[in-house]
């Protein structure tokens, strides 16, 4: 009862997708880490010129511990960067510092998608772990109503998945056209390996909406045949 092989017939290719993702993403940091800007601008050099030049002023920088693990709060207006990204004189830094810098864009023109995911994250942090607890012990119970209360709590994951997609490629697309129009990348070899990293980084997020999805396709599919049965 605790493990189903047909799980996996749903959700392998999703994992697959992550696991490619990931790859492509260390590929492309790794390769642009070691290409400097012609700029020759740090990381945080970099998401100082940017939110200057945005009038961004007022969103102050901090560190993050970790590697890759650069992020905006929009609570506090904070930009978090690790110290890799944030001492590296590279493309990589500079794509995603920008990427960063385009949330904090997003935050300031009150991008709806942005807020929208922001509000329902505390309901998330709650349905991701209550959703499959419910449809499991709704099955080990034989109480289909639990499970069914359990895929729909569970769908508050999809519907964050779903929000999460746009946000990030919408904070990716304001990064280059920021990179561009500020002058942070001057060739077209800078830009296109600034597009490498992002594109590999938005890679990651439609992975995480296909395996929420095909885990939902699982749940509602055992359901149906328990009901027919």
């Amino acid at each position: 009862m605790f493990f189903d092989p047909m799980y996996f017939v749903f959700v392998m290719p999703a994992l697959l997708l992550a696991f490619y993702a990931q790859m492509k993403v260390r590929s492309a940091y790794s390769k642009w880490l070691k290409v400097a800007n012609l700029r020759g601008l740090s990381g945080l050099d970099a998401a100082r010129y940017l939110l200057s030049a945005n009038q961004l002023g007022d969103v102050s920088i901090e560190g993050a511990p970790g590697e890759l693990s650069d992020h905006y709060d929009p609570r506090t207006r904070t930009l978090r960067l690790s110290q890799g990204v944030a001492n590296s004189r590279s493309v990589a830094s500079l794509a995603i510092v920008a990427h960063e810098v385009g949330h904090a864009s997003q935050d300031a023109t009150a991008y709806a998608p942005l807020k929208f995911r922001g509000a329902i994250v505390p309901a998330i942090q709650i349905s991701s772990y209550v959703g499959p607890l419910l449809f499991l012990i709704g099955l080990l119970i034989n109480s289909t109503s639990l499970a069914w209360l359990g895929v729909i709590f569970f769908g508050g994951t999809v519907v964050f998945s779903f929000v999460t997609l746009p946000v990030e490629l919408n904070a990716s697309a304001r990064a280059i056209a920021m990179l561009r129009n500020d002058g942070l990348v001057t060739t077209a070899d800078e830009e296109g390996g600034a597009r490498s990293v992002l594109n590999a980084a938005a890679l990651t997020y439609v992975a995480a909406l296909a395996q929420t999805l095909m885990t939902l396709l699982y749940y509602i599919t055992i359901l149906s045949g328990n009901r027919r049965d």
